[in-house]
């Protein structure tokens, strides 16, 4: 006699094997790479912060002044060339 087959467990088993195929295929098709992740995360950061330093305050309080604003003459001159 043949060797004794639980027929669930094949189904079951062939049933995971295309999930993995068709899982392989999938992140071929439609994945990104690890640098388009990390790109995308950077810009996201970079719009949060660029958010965050234009909120503003509706407390009441005033927010404190820098301590050394530049100047409009430093400004004026141009680039300085040495």
């Amino acid at each position: 006699m043949g060797d004794i087959i639980n027929l669930n467990q094949f189904r079951k088993q062939r049933a995971h094997v295309e999930k993995e195929r068709k899982a392989k295929e999938n992140r071929t098709k439609f994945g990104r790479t690890k640098i388009d992740r990390e790109t995308q995360h950077l810009e996201i950061e970079a719009a949060k912060k660029e958010l965050d330093a234009k909120h503003m305050d509706l407390s009441g309080e005033s927010a404190p002044e820098p301590s050394d604003p530049p100047s409009a003459t430093d400004s004026d001159q141009g680039p300085k060339l040495g």
